[in-house]
């Protein structure tokens, strides 16, 4: 059987999120362990239930910095709407959405390295012109 058939319909498990946010969280030095991943997966998934989208007004702080760091891996995405009030004004609405498709590639793609790259910036203050330096 493929990975793929398997995700057929999408349905998001505990075990598929907690391997994705395992495999996106983990770097070369530390490994998250699949038990704190777990306790995550489970944290967000209960935000979520059935669904596939919330409402964002219904997090408290800490659970929205998790969501944005979920976000930052792909795993969660974030969408608003717009809408005029019977009185005129305009109101927003902010949602997150699970991003099914990427949370199944991540946990079957196994952890990412994280490799930065530097720039080479050459010699800055070398190419300033000389009149930059003086002293008024």
């Amino acid at each position: 059987m493929l990975v793929e058939d398997m995700y057929e319909d999408r349905i998001i498990t505990i075990d598929t999120l907690a391997k994705a946010i395992q495999n996106g969280l983990s770097r070369p030095r530390r490994k998250l362990s699949l038990e704190e991943a777990k306790m995550t997966a489970i944290h967000v998934l209960n935000f979520f239930g059935f669904g596939d989208r919330i409402i964002d007004n219904m997090l408290e702080p800490e659970d929205r910095d998790t969501f944005y760091m979920l976000e930052d891996l792909d795993i969660l995405e974030t969408e608003r709407e717009e809408t005029t009030l019977w009185d005129g004004r305009e109101w927003r609405i902010h949602y997150w959405l699970l991003n099914k498709d990427k949370i199944v590639e991540i946990a079957t793609d196994g952890p990412k390295e994280v490799v930065v790259e530097e720039e080479d910036v050459g010699d800055i203050y070398g190419e300033l012109p000389d009149e930059l330096w003086a002293r008024n």
